[in-house]
């Protein structure tokens, strides 16, 4: 690869990228969703340029399965929630009390799914894609030594940590096997994101819908039996569901190895001859550390607002955790629409063109913002349908709609949110990402939970106003910043770097 190639684009960093191959007759017109549906088969996920064609369509094709995936991951969680509900509102406390650490070990290690992502997407889109391999192999052997760090700390720690919040002994009680669980779960769990990004980064989000497909459908299945120790199987409680868990993952991620390392993707990994690149070891730290920064202060601040809510007691706690969950059944479609835009922006700037990823951003954004509208008004007519299926106790049920009908008015919004960071982190801009949410959850969101919850009459309900906060208030940082157009300007390989993977 030259820096001036005959026929070759230009990305943004100024290194020579491939010439986008001639259009064909797959990139005439489309008319309909059917033929849309037509045009996605297996083989198209292989061989698709994103970086042509139709915006909207490719944002579609990109989309759907990880809206199938998303959809998939939190119908899985909330039938733990039905067992933990079967269990009483104190097993539902502990699990969700227990899955806010997890989370936080799990989201430290997802910015090295983006930085991963960023690279892989802008290398495809240079047509490079042996230096796609060599980011995903340093991406994986650096998430396994993580992962063993994170199990030993979340396994050792389980008792203190979770005291540390306020929770009753009671939650503790069913919550500390659980967490244990889920701890050792995080390692395949983090492996199986990881290999998914990978793939979606290179254009190919059928394989890891199906991966999750598998995962979720032997949870579903195995979780209960478990729980409850059905089929003459003892009966291990709610750690049956953590348990079940990293199962499903195991069996998902051995799937997702084959496909990665059998070359039935774009991407074709192998150690052979594998040798670490500190350069590139660097660059993925340094794009990935803000990201994961992004993600622990986000689940690092909704310990802080259990430990507000602790005081109001075990239905408070449990009400959170509801609408945590139903928060995020309403968001997976923008989460798809914004994953889809991550990808296609880092491939087009990959390929030198910058106007084609801001498009793909603005029509992400309109279609997020109907997609999540929609959703929205739907709990917002029926919450109690959704309630039901958790519980039965009136009084519980009274203090979770409360929570659920607050926190809806903000799901239109987050759709901007998701789009816009989820495109910029595809582009390698994490540290703006890091900063805005740093700025709306620290500076805005805890100091209004802790004054209206403590200072005004609302109580508990006065911390759900205060999580709409920063809902409201990022899209009023990251428009302009879009606007700005510093995120398509990142250099995500950088020049030595770039001189390396010049040389293979």
């Amino acid at each position: 690869m030259s820096r001036d190639g005959p026929g070759a684009d230009r990305d943004t960093s100024g290194w020579a990228t491939r010439a986008a191959p001639a259009p064909t007759a797959q990139d005439g017109p489309r008319s309909s969703f059917w033929e849309v549906m037509a045009e996605s088969g297996e083989g198209d996920y292989v061989t698709r340029d994103l970086t042509r064609g139709s915006i909207p369509r490719n944002l579609f094709f990109l989309a759907w399965p990880q809206f199938i995936e998303g959809i998939l991951r939190v119908v899985d969680q909330l039938a733990d929630l039905v067992w933990a509900g079967f269990l009483g509102h104190r097993a539902i406390a502990g699990m969700g009390a227990a899955q806010q650490y997890a989370l936080v070990g799990f989201t430290a290690r997802q910015g090295m799914d983006w930085s991963m992502r960023a690279l892989v997407s802008r290398a495809i889109g240079m047509g490079d894609v042996s230096l796609a391999n060599r980011v995903v192999l340093h991406a994986v052997t650096i998430t396994v030594t993580y992962c063993f760090l994170l199990v030993a700390v979340g396994i050792t720690f389980t008792e203190p940590l979770l005291r540390l919040l306020g929770i009753s002994e009671a939650v503790i009680e069913e919550g500390a096997a659980y967490m244990r669980a889920q701890f050792v779960g995080q390692a395949f769990v983090g492996l199986h994101f990881l290999t998914s990004h990978a793939l979606a980064a290179s254009g190919d989000t059928l394989t890891p819908m199906k991966a999750t497909l598998v995962a979720r459908l032997i949870h579903i299945f195995l979780s209960p039996i478990l729980v409850f120790g059905l089929l003459g199987v003892p009966a291990v409680g709610l750690a049956g569901a953590a348990v079940a868990n990293a199962v499903a993952h195991v069996l998902s991620l051995a799937y997702l190895f084959w496909v990665l390392f059998s070359g039935r993707s774009r991407l074709h990994l192998t150690f052979r001859a594998f040798q670490f690149d500190p350069i590139l070891i660097r660059q993925l730290i340094k794009i990935g550390l803000p990201a994961s920064v992004n993600g622990m202060e986000r689940n690092t601040a909704q310990i802080f607002v259990l430990a507000m809510l602790a005081p109001f007691g075990d239905f408070a706690v449990a009400a959170f955790t509801l609408s945590r969950r139903v928060e995020q059944l309403a968001l997976t479609g923008s989460q798809g629409l914004g994953n889809a835009a991550g990808t296609i922006v880092g491939q087009s700037l990959g390929a030198g063109k910058p106007e084609r990823a801001k498009e793909t951003v603005a029509w992400a954004a309109v279609c997020g913002l109907l997609v999540n509208g929609f959703l929205a008004l739907l709990i917002v007519l029926f919450p109690t349908a959704f309630l039901l299926l958790f519980t039965r106790d009136t009084e519980f049920l009274d203090i979770a709609r409360t929570w659920l009908m607050i926190q809806a008015a903000g799901y239109v919004f987050v759709a901007l949110t998701q789009v816009l960071n989820q495109s910029f982190q595809g582009a390698g801009d994490t540290l703006i990402v890091m900063i805005i949410t740093l700025a709306t959850m620290w500076a805005i969101e805890l100091p209004l939970a802790f004054f209206l919850s403590r200072g005004t009459e609302l109580g508990q309900f006065g911390i759900a106003w205060a999580m709409l906060s920063p809902m409201l208030s990022r899209p009023v940082f990251l428009i302009p910043y879009f606007f700005w157009g510093r995120w398509l300007r990142i250099d995500v390989f950088g020049d030595r770097l770039g001189a390396h993977a010049g040389a293979h």
